[in-house]
């Protein structure tokens, strides 16, 4: 199982040891979800900065916030869906601010690749229709975010 991933590091302070990690996160929880094959997600690593003028824009919240995903699959008013094309599953884009993620590993007390794997994770899982909204969401989606994350040795 393999996802076809496009990395944007807006910010120049992502290695290449946390993108292998990112990448392995994203294809451990895409073979768990039974994703299709050469799926597509882009995941953007920007600045306190960018995701807070994202967050604004598109939420209505004018701070900064840790994670912001974009499903393309979520139909809008008018939209019609396409089944059976020969395309790839396009699922959309995760956007991660390094910063938050930097600050919360450390209030947090774990890593800066565990927070920057769950962000992921949890940006991930959004794309696939998951959400924590009502308690009862929330423990399924944490629950399985908790899976991907222990499966692949990122525990707290």
């Amino acid at each position: 199982m393999s996802l076809i991933i496009d990395f944007i590091d807006e910010t120049e302070k992502v290695n290449d040891d946390d993108i292998k990690i990112v990448k392995e996160l994203l294809d451990l929880a895409a073979r768990l979800e039974e994703v299709e094959d050469d799926s597509e997600v882009s995941v953007t690593f920007v600045t306190n900065e960018k995701i807070q003028e994202i967050n604004r824009e598109y939420r209505g919240k004018d701070q900064p916030t840790d994670v912001i995903s974009f499903a393309m699959e979520e139909l809008g008013e008018g939209e019609i869906q396409l089944n059976g094309l020969d395309i790839p599953r396009i699922l959309g884009d995760i956007i991660i601010s390094v910063s938050k993620a930097d600050e919360q590993a450390a209030e947090y007390g774990h890593s800066f690749k565990r927070e920057l794997g769950f962000l992921a994770v949890h940006g991930f899982l959004h794309l696939l229709g998951y959400d924590h909204e009502t308690s009862e969401d929330e423990k399924i989606m944490f629950s399985k975010q908790k899976e991907v994350l222990d499966e692949y040795g990122l525990q707290r």
